[in-house]
């Protein structure tokens, strides 16, 4: 194969693959679910297309964070209630306080004139600074009583953020690739479902590492398969900075021994006739 500068191209095989390839959605790690999550609902299924933030599973730890935000909101509105009472308290004791402060002045001036005993301004005195002290009490009490609603609020909100890590949602919008889990399995770290970007897709060319040289970013490709309808064109996005033996490369199905291949990312022009091929192995011809 020649290009029109009369450099040779680079022939490879490959395979397809959504852009950003294929992400395993897992389950959030919490404290109920160290012993491993049980899958209780699964709302999708392979090939059902969703957008970010969707709903698309729930485990049985969600049960528990339910029953502990009913409880924990019952304790705010209990908070909310002392709270109102404190309050009603401390406003009563403050006006008997100012009550008794005036009547406090009132034996004073009385006193002034002999008109009242020493005794009798002296207890209403007393009276008047008992009340002060009272109004304070109060006060201080009811002060205390809020601060216990915003604590009753903040464990609300932890209960909620909880409930929240049982459920498990889609990172962005995309395709379910494949089902790991269902309903009744235990959740672990291999995840629940594969989720990819297939609006997007990409051919990854494994070029031998002899060959890499002569491939570079913006380099055009073409994209062949039998099982497509077509050949698909693209342009080379990125040279992967790693060179890999292909017996490690795990379930690759273009997997050949004993070869050093360096992977090559062309973006499709229009990837929408290899939208349902992931893995799908192909021919790619880069520099044509």
């Amino acid at each position: 194969m020649k290009t029109a500068a009369g450099t040779r191209g680079v022939a490879a095989l490959g395979r397809i693959e959504p852009y950003g390839g294929i992400v395993r959605v897992a389950a959030a790690s919490t404290p109920d679910a160290m012993s491993g999550a049980i899958l209780s609902k699964l709302l999708v299924d392979r090939g059902s297309d969703v957008m970010a933030g969707q709903l698309l599973a729930e485990v049985d730890t969600a049960a528990l964070a339910r029953s502990r935000i009913v409880e924990a909101k019952a304790e705010l509105e209990t908070a909310k209630r002392d709270a109102t009472a404190s309050i009603s308290l401390a406003d009563e004791a403050c006006v008997l306080a100012d009550v008794a402060a005036k009547r406090s002045q009132r034996k004073q001036d009385l006193l002034g004139r002999g008109l009242a005993s020493s005794e009798d301004a002296e207890q209403a005195k007393g009276d008047a600074d008992a009340g002060v002290a009272s109004c304070k009490a109060r006060r201080a009490s009811a002060s205390v009583a809020q601060s216990r609603i915003s604590a009753a609020a903040a464990r609300v909100a932890r209960f909620e953020a909880e409930l929240e890590r049982s459920f498990v949602r889609a990172p962005f919008a995309g395709r379910v690739i494949d089902v790991l889990r269902r309903p009744g399995e235990i959740v672990g770290v291999e995840g629940v479902l594969e989720l990819a970007r297939i609006d997007q897709m990409q051919a990854i060319a494994e070029v031998f590492e002899a060959d890499v040289r002569r491939v570079r970013v913006g380099q055009r490709a073409l994209v062949r398969s039998p099982a497509l309808t077509k050949d698909l064109t693209g342009t080379v996005t990125r040279i992967r900075p790693k060179v890999q033996k292909l017996d490690q490369i795990g379930d690759d199905p273009v997997a050949r021994k004993d070869g050093r291949i360096v992977e090559v990312e062309i973006k499709l022009d229009d990837g929408r006739a290899a939208a349902n091929l992931t893995n799908l192995q192909v021919e790619v011809e880069i520099g044509r």
